[in-house]
């Protein structure tokens, strides 16, 4: 499948700003089964140079900074993407524990992945939340059926409500209020996943805006979307989106990979102003004909 791409954000503030530091986390990855092409940033007040790295994570960032007035800001990015059909990994029916053991007693693996074993910024559990996960994850049954069951059952027992959360939500209160958005559904999975000792990650990107005929528009689109990566010995990281309850296919466009929301925020920054602040976003995800 072919995307054309766009993700705009409009920032209008109520008194000028008159210095603006960012970063962005908007370009999609290129790599594995995705090639991305033609990207471009355009920028309103124009800065006079943007500047991109490779994070830790291997995501594309790009830094800006404005010096000038200004009452508004809007930042454009598009590209065109291209999805290709997943490689299908063979199924490993190891188990969680058995996953957790051969992790933990390969010394090379466990350094590379005890990074998305840990708690992060916003993703921590406690004795409530483990007993949560224990009813998908059991110990001595398939990991990856264990992780089908568990985004089934946040899809089950969970409403989909824009608003009813923000960034700054608690999952412990996500998991009792039993409601959020895409990002507190996957933060809630990682919790879960980690919880049992197995390495789990962040995946932020988007969903194709037009679904096919005849089928439902999935929850995610026209915004940014969310989903979880989950490392299963001899299949690697294999992706699961809780929200829909699938398994991530030709619909789904990566942008980036990390421990949780604040390593792949899409565009955050520093602003030398006072009042207050209104933000706007858009997203088209428009397939090529």
């Amino acid at each position: 499948m072919k995307y054309k791409l766009k993700h705009q954000t409009l920032y209008t503030y109520v008194n000028a700003v008159h210095n603006y530091q960012s970063v962005l986390c908007l370009q999609p990855r290129n790599a594995g089964n995705q090639v991305c092409q033609n990207f471009k940033i355009e920028i309103e007040p124009k800065p006079s140079k943007i500047y991109s790295r490779e994070d830790y994570f291997g995501n594309i960032q790009h830094y800006f900074s404005i010096h000038q007035a200004h009452t508004k800001l809007k930042v454009v990015v598009s590209s065109e993407i291209e999805v290709l059909n997943n490689t299908v990994q063979p199924y490993n029916p190891i188990s969680c524990s058995e996953t957790a053991l051969k992790i933990n007693s390969t010394p090379k693996l466990k350094a590379e992945l005890l990074l998305y074993q840990l708690p992060s910024q916003y993703v921590v559990w406690d004795e409530e939340m483990k007993d949560f996960a224990k009813t998908c994850l059991i110990p001595d049954e398939s990991l990856f059926d264990g992780v089908l069951n568990l985004i089934k059952k946040i899809f089950t027992e969970f409403q989909f409500k824009s608003g009813a959360t923000n960034i700054n939500t608690p999952i412990k209160t996500v998991l009792r209020e039993r409601k959020g958005v895409c990002q507190d559904f996957s933060h809630l999975a990682i919790a879960c996943i980690r919880s049992m000792g197995i390495p789990a990650r962040y995946v932020s990107g988007y969903i194709e805006t037009l679904p096919p005929k005849g089928k439902p528009k999935l929850e995610g689109s026209d915004a940014s979307h969310a989903w979880i990566s989950v490392y299963i010995p001899e299949m690697g990281w294999c992706e699961f989106d809780p929200t829909n309850n699938m398994i991530p296919g030709q619909r789904h466009i990566v942008t980036a990979y990390g421990r949780d929301f604040a390593d792949v925020s899409p565009l955050k920054g520093i602003i030398f102003s006072s009042g207050e602040h209104k933000v706007k976003v858009e997203v088209d995800v428009i397939p090529i004909v």
